[in-house]
């Protein structure tokens, strides 16, 4: 790493510390030459192929307000899609790779949106799967009824299970 004051090809790293939760990565570096010390940040980047064929870098805040659109009128608060877009985010870089397609990035939007908010999952999942019919909301909606049927009857389980 190039000395920011003197302009010396190499540093030495004396600290490294990882920040949030070892996706970036601080650095304290001291140069040999002039001996000052300066910081650096390392991050990897992560990009979207789009549609188009055109990569840009990832941004949470593009995801935050796709999900605030399809969130309108609804109890959601801006903590919750902060958390919803980290989470995505993370869902993302856990696949290890450094470019990923558009159509992914809302796969992984969908399933903690559907655990956030069902209308909201439906709004967006019509607009991201291109609802052509009320078949497609009515096949959706029966599949986040079949979930709540599956759930209720887990919740009953456990409940007469602690229960004897």
């Amino acid at each position: 790493m190039r000395c920011p004051y003197c302009r010396h090809p190499d540093s030495r790293v004396t600290d490294s510390r990882e920040q949030d939760e070892g996706q970036v990565i601080r650095r304290r570096r001291s140069c040999p030459e002039c001996g000052k010390r300066f910081t650096t940040v390392e991050e990897a980047t992560l990009a979207v192929i789009k549609r188009s064929g055109v990569t840009e870098p990832f941004s949470r805040q593009k995801v935050i307000s796709g999900v605030r659109r399809a969130c309108q009128g609804r109890p959601v608060d801006e903590d919750a899609l902060a958390q919803l877009a980290q989470t995505v985010e993370e869902a993302i870089r856990a696949t290890g790779c450094a470019e990923i397609p558009a159509p992914e990035v809302g796969l992984a939007i969908l399933g903690p949106l559907r655990a956030l908010d069902e209308v909201a999952y439906l709004r967006f999942a019509s607009v991201y799967q291109a609802f052509s019919s009320i078949d497609d909301f009515e096949k959706a909606i029966s599949e986040l009824r079949g979930e709540h049927r599956d759930a209720t009857a887990e919740q009953s389980t456990a409940t007469a299970e602690l229960s004897t």
